[in-house]
């Protein structure tokens, strides 16, 4: 299926998972919504294995303008939406399927001029809906505890209050405006790294990503947004890219199902909503050799796939799936 799917060499790119998502959701039929369509993948290869039709999301204008050349060979059987898949109720409702693919693509990691990666200089951007204030805004006019907070809490870097202090030294005397000047003042902060250790500003990317493009509220709001839009035995599949994304799907999937449990044995038994969503295989499915070999990006993502129930759409707390909060100043 994948290879059919990306057969087209205008539409070459293969996400991440694609072959064991597409055997986890089978028999793929019905209306899914792809959340983050990208460069048109996961849209391709749900089309290719069965699916009516594909609601394909995304807030990048980019994506859209990059598969003018194909999408109109599919005619009506995909339908693209500009936005965000937090909004995904307001799309569409009664879904057979909803597949996430979480974090920046490879599409916009590749562009030095979208300023994603710290391995190609380029404007400190980072949007990946291309308005809003930008990485470059953020790095200059954020108070030190503020990007401490955010270097610590969005990337886990230990070194997050050494870097903030360098950042504002920096911008003292001129603004940070560039990914390679930006990258250049994180490593200067952090030990050399080791053969086969990842680059010291991964971490620090990482964070401003996320902030600024508000991540981890998009995915909290998203997973409850497709509570709302799938039908009752419609599939959600989500797939991340690092450990606290994982952990926001995984507790959101278990608090869904039934599994949250009392947080203290002597409290009286609450009431608990019927489960909204059921679990059937609680491990996250990961790479296989094949697909490690052929995209080194794909090691640390990590597949989980939930089924709706009959029961009403419900809330829950963003504390209870561990989203990351900055405190309020």
């Amino acid at each position: 299926m994948a290879a059919a799917a990306t057969s087209d060499p205008s539409a070459p790119h293969i996400p991440v998972l694609l072959r064991p998502l597409l055997a986890a959701v089978a028999p793929v039929r019905g209306v899914w919504l792809d959340g983050t369509f990208g460069a048109g993948g996961y849209t391709l290869g749900l089309l290719e294995a069965g699916a009516e039709r594909v609601i394909a999301v995304d807030r990048d204008p980019l994506a859209f303008e990059m598969a003018a050349g194909w999408i109109d060979t599919y005619g009506d059987r995909i339908t693209p939406q500009r936005g965000v898949f937090s909004r995904m109720d307001s799309y569409a409702q009664d879904l057979d399927g909803v597949v996430l693919d979480l974090g920046v693509s490879s599409m916009q990691l590749d562009l030095a001029e979208r300023g994603f990666s710290f391995m190609r200089d380029g404007p400190l951007d980072m949007r990946m809906s291309q308005d809003g204030p930008s990485a470059a805004d953020l790095v200059n006019t954020a108070e030190e505890t503020e990007l401490a907070d955010i270097l610590f809490l969005y990337g886990e870097e230990r070194a997050s209050r050494r870097i903030a202090k360098a950042i504002l030294r920096a911008r003292e005397d001129a603004p940070i405006t560039t990914t390679l000047e930006l990258a250049r003042l994180v490593e200067g902060c952090l030990p050399r790294a080791k053969p086969g250790q990842s680059h010291p500003a991964t971490r620090s990317f990482q964070a401003l990503r996320i902030a600024v493009n508000a991540e981890y509220e998009e995915l909290f709001q998203g997973l409850m947004a497709a509570e709302r839009a799938l039908k009752p035995g419609g599939q959600l599949a989500v797939v991340t890219f690092h450990s606290v994304e994982d952990r926001m799907v995984k507790r959101f999937l278990t608090a869904r199902s039934g599994g949250g449990g009392n947080a203290n044995r002597f409290a009286p038994e609450t009431q608990r909503e019927a489960p909204a969503f059921r679990v059937e295989k609680r491990k996250a499915i990961g790479p296989d050799a094949e697909e490690l070999a052929q995209n080194p990006r794909s090691r640390s993502a990590k597949l989980r796939v939930a089924i709706r129930t009959d029961a009403p759409a419900g809330t829950t707390d963003p504390k209870t799936i561990g989203m990351p909060m900055r405190k309020e100043r």
